[in-house]
């Protein structure tokens, strides 16, 4: 990083730097404890990924405040501006990330008490597990800059999608196999679509990276596969 006349200047995007760092290990860890609590049927856990949601609240709050203040003592131009536009960014993807995390958790509460077999939820959990790493690798690419790590993590958003549809599908054939899987199915459907969002939004940091190392938005369309707003399964076949 470049080092500037005035070092509280310096200090200033370190101190960005550092809350976004806190806000994606935040991030990370409710949407592991989340999977986790969905697997186990860990409602205590999963009460904690609730009550964690509003520490990145605050975080995203303290930056969002932060970077106009910024912007309006420094009058940042060229890298110093991109970085602070993309902080404003990256936060508002986390807070969402969090969210999501937050919602997954929420289900878990919801079905607790049900018994349907364990191999159901076996596909969110591979899901979710692909997602995490993306998270890791946008969160580490973004500390380092590396455009082609975050490169990689967008071209990935396509594998997520697929996997989804297919996911989708096979929980539609376990509640009509069995009325009885309905309303536990119908929650995991809910925590696979919070996790496809959670990959959408490390792409969009993916994409953020782009434009700050870069100056310019990310040309191509995202790699996308999400068909299940067509997807059907017919009776018997």
């Amino acid at each position: 990083m470049s080092e500037h006349i005035v070092s509280s200047y310096d200090q200033d995007l370190e101190d960005l730097r550092r809350q976004i760092a806190e806000m994606g290990g935040v991030a990370e860890k409710m949407m592991a404890d989340a999977t986790v609590a969905l697997v186990r049927r860990d409602t205590g856990l999963a009460e904690k990924v609730i009550a964690s949601d509003k520490r990145l609240d605050v975080l995203q709050r303290e930056i969002e405040e932060r970077s106009v203040l910024l912007i309006a003592r420094r009058q940042p131009l060229a890298i110093d501006l991109r970085e602070t536009i993309s902080g404003i960014r990256v936060s508002g993807d986390l807070e969402r990330i969090g969210d999501l995390a937050k919602n997954i958790a929420k289900r878990v509460v919801a079905i607790a008490d049900q018994t349907q077999p364990q191999k159901i939820v076996l596909g969110v959990e591979h899901m979710s597990d692909l997602v995490q790493e993306q998270l890791k690798d946008v969160l580490d690419a973004y500390a380092s800059r590396n455009l082609d790590a975050a490169h990689d993590v967008w071209e990935r958003d396509g594998q997520i999608d697929a996997l989804y549809n297919s996911l989708f599908r096979e929980l539609l054939t376990y509640m009509m196999e069995d009325p009885r899987n309905i309303s536990f199915c119908t929650h995991l459907l809910f925590c696979a679509k919070n996790v496809e969002r959670i990959g959408d939004h490390t792409t969009n940091i993916a994409e953020t990276i782009h434009y700050l190392v870069t100056g310019e938005t990310l040309a191509g369309e995202r790699p996308k596969n999400d068909a299940s707003n067509y997807a059907t399964v017919t009776p018997g076949a």
